[in-house]
């Protein structure tokens, strides 16, 4: 409701300026003006002092959202290669807003003190193979350095070594939540296709793979922390992007193909929890929470939680109306506790025997019904024939 008071305010608002704009035409009439659509000196002064105006608005703005909300963005990486990463964006945006500065205040400057001026003459040149190599050589040797070092830590976030010492766990994603499969005590998951789900087994992993027998489907991701776990990711239905932004990790999960990511995690979720930026935002979170669930419970509703943070995988693609709500915890525990939390888990072979085991017990209990039915259906037919020849022999 205060969202449409508002536009009908602007467009009420428009309305006036332009009756005020036709008002002022109307008192202008008999008077001087120069109709000649000729821009003047004094025409070009002013718009040469607006544009200057709009590059100081440029800066000033740039500057300000720096302040205000550049403490927004990712901070420490919780991953071995996530400096890597964060040292070639903090590269990239140096050298983007180094060049905006430059060629803006280049671009507004030149526009100014080259305006329109009657006692001026304007000089044409058709090139100039000076200018011309200057901004073509710089820009592709910046771009080169650039693609090289880019190419330089993807190859050294992507390569594993297929002697490496690694965790195999697959994430599989579907619309709208993940599944993450370990492989267990041999280390090989089993193989799987979208046409073998059935029943408990939701991932259609093979059973009659030897390596699918000590398989694990969990709901909720747990890593080591300081082991490298190599990620092997599928989707079922849709495009999505497994995407784990302290980790500075992300793939695309496409159908019908395997992608993989692999990164070795460097702080446990509770380490990470008393980080001190992470204690900050976190305390000033819950302030906010806290705030609101005053307005909450005034209201008659219910009060919101306190925040406590946790490592999100989240899918980084549009995959439908509730894209929003893809999201797994993940859990970075030392390797004791990641040990023992795995031990405690049965395998899918455990979980779907277990399953099948259930359903017996249910079918020999429809089976005695069954034939308990058809005693007495039998019983009956006997006591109907007796019946009838009793009736025979009373009649003769």
């Amino acid at each position: 409701m205060t969202s449409l008071l508002v536009i009908i305010v602007l467009v009420l608002l428009a309305v006036a300026l332009w009756q005020l704009t036709k008002i002022f035409d109307l008192t202008q009439v008999g008077a001087s003006s120069d109709d000649s659509q000729v821009a003047s000196d004094n025409d070009n002064n002013v718009q040469g002092y607006i544009m200057f105006g709009f590059l100081a608005f440029i800066y000033i703005f740039t500057i300000y959202g720096l302040l205000k909300w550049g403490n927004l963005a990712l901070h420490t990486p919780a991953s071995e290669h996530g400096g890597l990463v964060d040292s070639l964006m903090n590269i990239t945006w140096v050298l983007i807003f180094t060049v905006q500065v430059i060629t803006q205040g280049l671009l507004y400057w030149f526009s100014f003190k080259y305006k329109g001026n009657k006692d001026k003459k304007a000089l044409f040149f058709a090139d100039s193979n000076k200018l011309e190599a200057i901004w073509s050589i710089i820009p592709s040797v910046v771009l080169a350095c650039l693609i090289l070092y880019g190419l330089y830590a993807w190859n050294n976030i992507m390569f594993v070594d297929k002697d490496e010492d690694v965790i195999e766990i697959e994430l599989y994603a579907q619309q709208f939540k993940w599944t993450a499969r370990y492989a267990g005590q041999d280390n090989v998951l089993g193989k799987a296709n979208v046409r073998l789900i059935e029943g408990i087994n939701t991932l259609g992993v093979d059973m009659s793979d030897p390596n699918s027998q000590d398989d694990i489907v969990v709901s909720e991701l747990h890593i080591p922390k300081g082991k490298k776990v190599h990620f092997k990711m599928r989707s079922q239905d849709v495009l999505h992007s497994a995407y784990m932004p302290h980790f500075r990790a992300q793939m695309n999960c496409v159908p019908g193909m395997v992608t993989e990511f692999a990164f070795v995690p460097t702080y446990t979720t509770s380490e990470y929890r008393e980080l001190p930026f992470m204690v900050e935002k976190v305390a000033n979170i819950n302030k906010l929470r806290a705030e609101k669930s005053v307005e909450l419970v005034a209201k008659g509703g219910t009060a919101l939680d306190p925040y406590t943070f946790d490592y999100l995988l989240l899918c980084n693609k549009i995959c439908g109306a509730s894209h929003y709500n893809m999201q797994m915890k993940v859990v970075v525990d030392t390797p004791e506790d990641y040990k023992k939390w795995l031990s405690e888990k049965t395998t899918l072979a455990q979980d779907i025997k277990a399953a099948a085991a259930a359903e017996k017990p249910a079918e020999g209990v429809e089976g005695v019904a069954d034939t308990t039915a058809k005693i007495k259906d039998t019983v009956k037919a006997v006591v109907d024939t007796v019946k009838a020849a009793v009736a025979k022999v009373a009649m003769k």
